[in-house]
């Protein structure tokens, strides 16, 4: 399968701050304490697309993500990791690296997807139809859209969220409609031509843009030549394919006769020869097809169209990005809960995750949900539900840690009691200290030992003792 994979590992995503900087990259934010970029990595190995591009935002992520992927996939996968400017937005990235495609398929994956759905299955759908694009879409989480809100805050209420609005062929295998980002507030207009060709039109506003698409490469650098203003592929790139498939402005069969001056005949007669074939050896052609005939059974000039596909995921499978803090939380929690299967880990009979080196004290109990890193020790009476908590973190005795994530080399006093509440590596929480729907950042360099790249462990933020906090963002200045 002649497939390029590209995937956009970004940089510090604002959606994330404080969480993320130049020194603790989006990429390698922990997910149930391993960067949530191994999840797409080992996803594309299983399907054995191991050539790949990770794309990174700024010289710095640069480093620390080639660093990393060296020492954990070598001899695995063959990665590039290429650097774009900061801000460049997911099309920009693409026009960046434009020169290092080759390929006649090109597979564009968010390296903030935390999936167990083959990208070999978008693929495979794509070819089939022979489609300039297909996108993959899935069930909007529980929780709802990712975009939605943040973990913590003092407003506790969740925001509603930005749903994408799509419309599909019946048959559910056809892009019709796209809206996405404030677009969602306007009315729905549809095309004329897009109805009259269809027929009728599913409208769906429970999916999630999975940011996961195959492009033709010729279609994709075309469009990114063309339009030097489209900034995102989901919001620029998308919709502009979607709504122009009856209307193609792109070259597809007739790059060579633009380039003769004979665009329009050429595409004429060559179209008539095409649709005939494909009308001959379709046993259902698709609306296109039967839109480009016309109603005289051959194509006119005017008439060039593309095929935009979706993939549907399974409601069975699981999807989900890390593009706000409210995700990461859900995230780590759902990888050692219901989809557990996606951590890698093996899960005891209690259905935990406790590392052979961690130690426990009497009466300390780690419940189900649960997993706790290489080298952490708790002391006497401490209870763990529902969490995540790193390497080689110092828990004193009578600690209650309830629906949070706690990364490395945390230290945390006696009597401490943390729910729901993101704690970063190296912070010190002091005796009796009260964190609830709190996220505690250490912002140093030497504060993101918890990607495996140093082992320094750097003093980070101090929660003095008793102290107590609800819906706060503490950080070191």
């Amino acid at each position: 399968m002649d497939f390029q994979v590209v995937v956009l590992a970004g940089g510090s995503s604002k959606n994330l701050l404080p969480l993320v900087s130049k020194d603790v990259p989006k990429s390698l934010l922990p997910v149930a304490n391993r960067p949530v970029l191994s999840y797409v990595l080992e996803l594309l190995e299983q399907t054995n697309l191991k050539d790949l591009i990770v794309v990174v935002e700024g010289e710095d992520t640069d480093g620390l993500v080639e660093n990393w992927i060296s020492e954990a996939y070598v001899d695995r996968l063959h990665v590039q990791v290429a650097s774009v400017p900061e801000e460049v937005g997911t099309a920009g990235a693409l026009r960046a690296i434009a020169h290092h495609l080759t390929a006649s398929d090109i597979l564009v994956v968010s390296g903030d997807l935390v999936c167990d759905i083959s990208p070999g299955a978008v693929a495979a759908a794509h070819r089939r139809h022979d489609a300039v694009v297909t996108a993959m879409f899935c069930s909007v989480p529980v929780s709802g859209p990712p975009e939605s809100g943040s973990s913590g805050g003092k407003d506790k209420t969740k925001k509603p969220g930005r749903y994408n609005i799509v419309g599909l062929d019946l048959t559910e295998q056809f892009l019709l409609y796209i809206a996405a980002g404030m677009e969602v507030e306007k009315d729905i207009r549809v095309q004329k031509s897009i109805l009259s060709a269809v027929g009728k039109m599913e409208i769906r506003a429970d999916l999630m843009d999975a940011h996961l698409y195959a492009f033709k490469r010729s279609v994709l650098q075309e469009v990114l030549n063309k339009k030097q203003t489209f900034r995102s592929l989901k919001q620029d790139v998308l919709p502009y394919l979607v709504k122009t498939q009856l209307r193609s402005e792109i070259l597809l069969n007739g790059a060579q006769a633009e380039e003769n001056g004979n665009e329009k005949d050429a595409f004429s007669n060559n179209n008539k020869v095409m649709l005939s074939q494909l009308l001959a050896n379709a046993s259902t052609p698709s609306f296109h097809e039967l839109y480009a005939l016309g109603p005289n059974g051959f194509a006119p000039a005017e008439r060039k169209t593309h095929k935009c596909c979706v993939y549907l995921a399974s409601k069975s499978k699981y999807c989900a990005r890390l593009n706000s803090i409210q995700a990461f939380s859900d995230i780590n929690r759902d990888v050692i809960g219901d989809a557990s299967h996606i951590s890698g880990c093996s899960f005891s009979v209690h259905n935990n995750v406790i590392h052979p080196s961690a130690v426990l004290g009497s009466k300390t109990t780690v419940g189900p949900q649960c997993m706790l890193g290489e080298g952490s020790q708790m002391g006497d009476k401490c209870s763990v539900k529902r969490s995540v908590i790193g390497r080689h973190c110092r828990i004193g005795s009578n600690v209650k840690v309830v629906n949070s994530v706690i990364m490395n080399h945390v230290t945390i006093g006696d009597g401490c009691s943390i729910q729901g509440s993101v704690i970063s590596s190296n912070v010190q929480l002091q005796e009796r200290a009260v964190l609830k729907d709190c996220q505690v950042l250490s912002l140093s360099l030497s504060g993101f030992s918890f990607l495996f790249l140093l082992p320094e462990i750097g003093a980070g933020f101090v929660v003095t003792a008793g102290s107590e906090y609800k819906g706060e963002s503490l950080a070191r200045k």
